[in-house]
């Protein structure tokens, strides 16, 4: 049985680390980052791109489904309504799949001090940190599990990923 897991959180939470870590303790395993989807310039969000992003994902993630050498999808993006997971799913060709989804969540300050971090290196625009802070909450109402990455090196969130994964 495959094995879909996906990793949501806000922006500068620690998820496209933790998924190409995931990555490379995974048998059989590829990563996709739902930004790639999305990385185009400018950076326009309307209804049509929108439409656009969730068919890309949902497109590559069935033909990653569909190869029979891949054994692990690991999928993240910033999935802050349940009605983006849901989506998602919805389309997927879950015959043969064991989903897991995950949230990663963090402390304000941590939050602070990694976009910080990254908007000092060029990495991000500093407008990014509001709008993440925003929708840490959100986190909390999602049908997830959630992983609380606040002191957690990034070996220990996939350790513990991968352990949960692992008993089912």
């Amino acid at each position: 049985m495959k094995k879909i897991i996906m990793i949501g959180g806000t922006m500068g939470v620690g998820k496209t680390t933790v998924s190409q870590s995931l990555k490379g303790i995974l048998n059989k395993s590829v990563f996709l980052d739902g930004d790639w989807c999305w990385n185009m310039h400018p950076f326009v969000v309307n209804e049509e791109t929108k439409s656009m992003v969730m068919n890309n994902i949902v497109y590559q993630l069935n033909q990653f489904i569909h190869c029979s050498f891949i054994e692990n999808i690991i999928f993240c993006w910033v999935m802050h309504e349940q009605s983006i997971i849901d989506d998602i799913l919805s389309r997927l060709d879950l015959v043969d799949c064991q989903v897991y989804c995950f949230s990663l969540i963090c402390k304000p300050s941590v939050l602070k001090m990694c976009i910080q971090k990254d908007v000092d290196l060029g990495k991000r625009n500093q407008d990014v940190l509001e709008r993440s802070l925003e929708r840490l909450g959100m986190y909390d109402r999602l049908n997830t599990i959630k992983l609380d990455v606040s002191e957690l090196a990034v070996e220990d969130a996939v350790k513990m990923i991968s352990h949960l994964i692992q008993e089912v």
